[in-house]
């Protein structure tokens, strides 16, 4: 499992057979895990990708970015699900909810917000949470 830079994140698939990383090479890939091999195509972002995790039933990967967005993938295809998430500044985190209806971002605007994972609507209040 090689990127061409710097390896920010990986994480299991909740089965175990997959691994999902994240690159300074402005991808994120998902990897078989016993043998190593890629699979897919390359989960690609304009800027560095700073964390990449699959959504719980392992069909989806949410990846963090340098280019202020976080975004919902096919974890088999590496096609993009729905419009990036923006941030006014990097992202350095993501998650999705144990039902995986929703995702959690955490960005360097000083901002953790929660969307709807299947549409990338924001939620409103008291799900954006501004830190202090």
């Amino acid at each position: 499992m090689k990127h061409e830079r710097t390896v920010n994140s990986a994480s299991f698939s909740p089965d175990g057979r997959r691994v999902v990383t994240a690159s300074y090479d402005n991808t994120a890939r998902v990897w078989d895990a016993e043998t190593g091999a890629p699979l897919g195509m390359p989960l690609q972002h304009e800027r560095r990708v700073s964390f990449a995790s699959f959504g719980p039933d392992g069909r989806r990967v949410i990846t963090a970015s340098y280019d202020n967005t976080a975004r919902v993938w096919d974890a088999e295809t590496g096609a993009p699900l729905g419009m990036p998430l923006q941030h006014e500044g990097w992202v350095s985190s993501a998650s999705f909810s144990p039902d995986g209806r929703r995702v959690v971002t955490a960005s360097a605007d000083n901002t953790a917000r929660v969307w709807d994972a299947a549409t990338g609507a924001p939620l409103e209040s008291p799900y954006s949470m501004k830190a202090l």
